[in-house]
């Protein structure tokens, strides 16, 4: 569990547009996923935190940083072999289940075809057997392979989108809001699967989502990230027990509580952007409030915690 399979240091991503705008998605994060853990990215829709993911798994290229995996880096020029370490070690599912998946392709060529591109079968019957063997694992049937994704549900397209991922016997998977667009009767069911193969298959999950009831029950460590940086870490517990940083305060305010009486008297706390920004003097960087616990502080508001002052 102390060993990081996956390791991303000072990572930026930065769009640019016309009359030399820049949008900086990902601007210089750090963090770090041990082995067999599941770890939260959360925020609110456009914070950076599907471009991570996309950067990571090398869709986009970095602006700057270093990702390493499995001990190794990754994101600049590598060779064929450890392209293919990457694409069949390293896997992504996306948000969208319809859009993710080809509609002119049987369920069998699109669990197949990741597995077939990296050759990771002797034979068709091998390849075959496998692709069975992981519709069985997600609930699925073998029946299932001959048909067409117009033909299946929201979660039963998403049960095909993991069986992809999961073919090619990957170590981490990143998993980008795998159940935002589905059903609320059938996401517990893809979180309860997910949690199934996490520890049937020895899996390490990058699991982000903007909903941070889901990421508390799922995650063992979670980042909050906010504009394209992470503001606060810690232990999923600790965290939710014990917030520091301002923003994770007001999204966790958020949360709307399965109880009338009080969901009405519960209190918002409002997060303004412009009382939080940072002069190059007073530049913040991560600090270990307590054990495990970090969170982007200047050097007056790291005092102020460590006094045990409210920011």
């Amino acid at each position: 569990m102390n060993t990081p399979i996956l390791s991303v240091k000072n990572l930026s991503k930065h769009f640019y547009g016309g009359k030399k705008s820049v949008l900086k998605a990902v601007d210089d994060i750090s963090f770090e996923i041990r082995k067999g853990e599941t770890f939260g990215l959360v925020g609110e829709s456009g914070c950076g935190k599907t471009t991570t993911g996309r950067t990571i798994i090398r869709l986009y290229k970095p602006t700057s940083g270093e990702v390493f995996f499995n001990g190794k880096r990754i994101d600049g020029r590598i060779t064929k072999e450890e392209l293919k370490a990457v694409t069949s070690k390293m896997q992504m599912i996306f948000q969208d289940p319809v859009a993710s998946l080809n509609p002119r392709m049987t369920v069998e060529e699109i669990v197949c075809e990741g597995a077939k591109i990296n050759k990771l079968f002797s034979t068709k019957e091998e390849l075959r057997a496998n692709m069975e063997r992981m519709l069985d694992l997600v609930g699925l049937t073998k029946e299932h392979a001959t048909r067409y994704p117009h033909e299946f549900s929201g979660g039963q397209r998403q049960r095909i989108c993991i069986a992809r991922a999961l073919i090619t016997n990957p170590n981490l998977i990143i998993a980008d809001e795998p159940i935002s667009s589905l059903d609320v009767s059938i996401q517990a069911q893809i979180l309860n699967l997910l949690n199934e193969l996490r520890k049937e298959l020895s899996l390490t999950i990058l699991f982000i989502a903007h909903d941070l009831s889901v990421v508390k029950y799922f995650s063992e460590r979670i980042a909050v990230m906010s504009k394209g940086v992470i503001v606060e870490t810690a232990e999923s517990e600790k965290l939710y027990a014990n917030p520091i940083h301002p923003y994770t305060k007001s999204l966790l305010s958020a949360i709307p509580i399965p109880d009338p009486v009080v969901e009405r008297k519960r209190v918002r706390v409002p997060y303004d952007y412009s009382a939080h920004g940072y002069s190059d003097v007073n530049k913040p960087s991560m600090r270990e409030v307590s054990e495990g616990h970090f969170v982007m502080l200047s050097d007056d508001e790291y005092r102020r915690v460590k006094n045990g002052e409210n920011l």
